[in-house]
């Protein structure tokens, strides 16, 4: 499924996402127990919230024991990637330079960081030739 097919994630959205990610496969109940723990919130909020991300398309919902168990729809790769092309069609007009730009002005990058994104710039203009 394309970014377009699953409208923007949401923060909420996202929280449940990190959740999932480093879980795997959770009730509603250790989803919301885990929200909890970042911030006060409603079991039914939980509830909606996983409902709607499963008509969005964000989590699967596997409804074969009697407490539902819910999974990401994709990796954590595949939904970055997706947010971050989102971020830059709607904030940097499409150019990969303003997002960098924006991300180095904004962030103190480490050596280390600032040597992998050379590498990773490496790479890419070699996948190019």
């Amino acid at each position: 499924m394309g970014r377009n097919d699953r409208g923007r994630v949401t923060d909420a959205e996202l929280e449940v996402l990190n959740i999932l990610w480093h879980r795997g496969p959770s009730t509603v109940r250790d989803v919301h127990n885990a929200l909890t723990e970042l911030r006060k919130i409603r079991y039914t909020t939980t509830l909606k919230t996983l409902q709607v991300m499963t008509g969005k398309g964000l989590v699967k919902r596997d409804e074969a024991q009697k407490a539902h168990i819910y999974d990401a729809a994709a990796g954590r790769a595949e939904t970055q990637k997706e947010l971050v092309g989102d971020l830059v069609d709607r904030a940097f007009n499409g150019s990969a330079v303003g997002l960098m730009a924006g991300a180095l002005s904004a962030i103190k990058a480490s050596p280390e960081e600032l040597a992998e994104i050379r590498r990773l710039l490496d790479l890419e203009e070699e996948d190019r030739t």
